[in-house]
């Protein structure tokens, strides 16, 4: 029997599941970032050990490899040049599909079918599939993009803290729970700036949900912002012609209660998850549905 892996490889973390051809799963796996910001052997290694962990989990063999269909959506891949290299990794399966992790998200919003979806996780981007037709709007990288995205309300909460440890806003219970973790000290966050990537800004993005949740003032600015960025983006891709649009990533339920009414009476549930998506890309026959155990 043919097995399939997908591969969903993200700016925070990274996932993988093998099902059989009737979409049982048989192993799982969870890994670090696996964007192809992280440079090309670190990523190689991350998607061996992720891919590896669900093939152990089903208590396979190193021979059983062969038998594997393996699609993997990457963040990062649409980087200009990036696809090839990454195709010219080794993998020990019998076929390797790859994509950006946004396509096999929308593969599985909508198993297979046309759609679009809206990412908002530690980036945020929107894909419209139409038939063989495909696009997407934003997406272009944290800082110049990402707009409404966990990492974009780290980096404004970060810049509240700073102004607020220079006297030039008032601190907030916000900006204190913030400025604490680098005990008050503008120098520790400078130095912890330069080496920070997506993720590490939007590790901040539930402490503004949370403070926003609780009426800080800072906390609300920033998310009301991040939701007129969210609703621009479900506005523009319904005017591009999708029928229909389903939000995901890890800060969509957050973000959610934040939209007005009638942009959220808009959107659709997603039929299936991004690791669905991946499946489809690798082959495994759409009419099996979503992965269930």
């Amino acid at each position: 029997m043919t097995l399939f892996l997908g591969i969903d490889a993200g700016g925070t973390s990274s996932k993988s599941r093998l099902t059989d051809e009737h979409g049982n799963i048989l192993g799982s796996g969870h890994a670090g970032p696996a964007n192809t910001r992280i440079g090309l052997d670190a990523l190689h290694a991350t998607l061996l050990d992720v891919s590896m962990q669900a093939i152990q989990a089903a208590g396979l063999s190193t021979e059983d490899t062969g038998k594997i269909r393996c699609g993997m959506g990457i963040a990062g891949i649409t980087r200009m040049g990036m696809k090839p290299k990454i195709q010219a990794l080794t993998f020990p399966f019998a076929n390797v599909q790859l994509t950006s992790d946004a396509m096999i998200a929308n593969f599985g919003a909508h198993m297979g079918g046309d759609g679009a979806i809206l990412i908002i996780g530690t980036g945020s981007v929107g894909l419209v599939k139409r038939g063989e037709d495909s696009f997407s709007i934003g997406g272009y990288g944290f800082p110049i993009s990402d707009e409404g995205s966990g990492a974009a309300l780290g980096l404004s909460a970060i810049r509240h803290a700073l102004r607020a440890l220079d006297g030039r806003t008032r601190p907030s219970p916000l900006s204190q729970a913030v400025t604490k973790q680098f005990d008050h000290a503008i120098p520790r966050v400078i130095a912890w700036m330069d080496d920070a990537a997506p993720g590490d800004y939007a590790s901040f993005a539930p402490l503004v949900m949370d403070y926003a949740d609780l009426g800080d003032e800072i906390a609300l600015s920033i998310v009301r912002d991040a939701a007129l960025h969210v609703e621009r983006f479900i506005e523009t891709i319904l005017s591009r012609g999708a029928p229909r649009c389903v939000l995901m990533g890890g800060l969509a339920e957050r973000m959610r209660p934040w939209l007005r009414v009638r942009i959220v009476a808009q959107l659709q549930d997603a039929l299936g998850d991004a690791l669905d998506g991946a499946l489809i890309l690798a082959g495994r026959p759409i009419g099996s549905g979503a992965s269930r155990r």
